[in-house]
């Protein structure tokens, strides 16, 4: 059992958390950045209204599927976790907010569409649209080869794979090969292609003559929080920037270490969704307008800019 002291940590700190199953992915990883190169915004709210003034886009709107601007509706399955991604800032209201929300918000006003956001679990979406259940999926997707074979993408942010310790720990040095996790224990989230990537290259430290890493799969993201905190784990996996914002938040007594696998990240169709053409124009129409650099200024997350949306593109190198 927790003690009363990590169960005030836990809830002092559950808000603040990254989506652990977030941009993760399937082929091995490559360094693509600096420790602490810019980052989040410290505030856990952003209240800041840059979606409803939006108005319809005409020539993005024509490109949608006739049934569809008939219908006037798209059935989001969204996966909702934690600051900056999705996440609830008012536990009363249930309505979530995030950077995600935001881009599938302002795509739906120049479409002129209106949003039916439903929360299903992260694993649990991508098979969902092939069924027909959701017409869209949201959740921080990274654009991975394993998942276009079965899923289309438009992208709209660049995100991806970094790793986190305590603040106070200098030990553990920014990581640049998985050679460098041996002998420690590495904390992620269960079902997630962070956990698949740890545990398919688990080989190297064997290869290296080094003792082999543990590999911690946490179903829920205040247990990943707390077993780093408590020293369960010495090194946290997840999205780069769930992580630099997890840092930006006093409170975590987390260190963001550095990026090691960046990952564009997009809205998630079913493989040849006619949507795709509609959601690509709007995501230019917000890049070309400002709204797409105010969105993402209200985040905090500037460094995740895009120059241009793209449908199914190749995973990063």
């Amino acid at each position: 059992m927790r003690t009363t002291t990590a169960r005030r940590r836990l809830l002092a700190t559950t808000a603040l958390l990254p989506v652990l199953a977030l941009a993760a992915c399937g082929s091995d990883p490559k360094i693509a950045g600096a420790a602490g190169a810019g980052g989040p915004a410290a505030t856990a709210t952003a209240t800041e209204d840059v979606v409803s003034g939006l108005a319809r886009s005409e020539a993005a709107a024509a490109l949608l599927p006739e049934e569809v601007r008939k219908s006037g509706v798209l059935t989001f399955g969204s996966s909702i976790g934690a600051p900056p991604s999705a996440y609830y800032a008012d536990q009363a209201s249930r309505k979530p907010v995030g950077v995600d929300v935001d881009f599938g918000d302002a795509v739906a006003k120049l479409l002129g569409l209106t949003v039916r956001r439903q929360e299903a679990a992260f694993e649990t979406i991508l098979p969902a649209l092939d069924s027909g259940k959701f017409d869209v999926g949201t959740g921080n997707f990274g654009v991975t080869t394993a998942r276009l074979k079965t899923v289309d993408f438009v992208t709209y942010i660049d995100d991806g794979q970094g790793f986190a310790v305590k603040k106070d720990d200098t030990a553990v040095q920014p990581v640049t090969d998985l050679t460098q996790l041996c002998g420690l224990t590495i904390g992620t989230g269960a079902g997630t292609t962070f956990e698949t990537t740890l545990n398919s290259k688990k080989g190297v430290c064997a290869d290296a003559g080094k003792k082999p890493y543990e590999v911690k799969a946490f179903s829920e993201g205040g247990a990943l929080l707390t077993g780093l905190q408590q020293g369960r784990v010495d090194i946290e996996m997840s999205t780069i920037n769930g992580l630099r914002h997890q840092a930006a938040q006093e409170a975590a007594g987390v260190r963001f270490l550095n990026e090691f696998h960046r990952l564009d990240v997009g809205f998630a169709f079913k493989k040849g969704s006619p949507l795709t053409p509609a959601f690509q124009a709007a995501v230019n129409q917000l890049i070309k307008d400002g709204t797409y650099e105010r969105i993402l200024r209200k985040w905090g997350l500037t460094d995740s800019a895009i120059k241009e949306s793209q449908i199914s593109p190749p995973e990063h190198p």
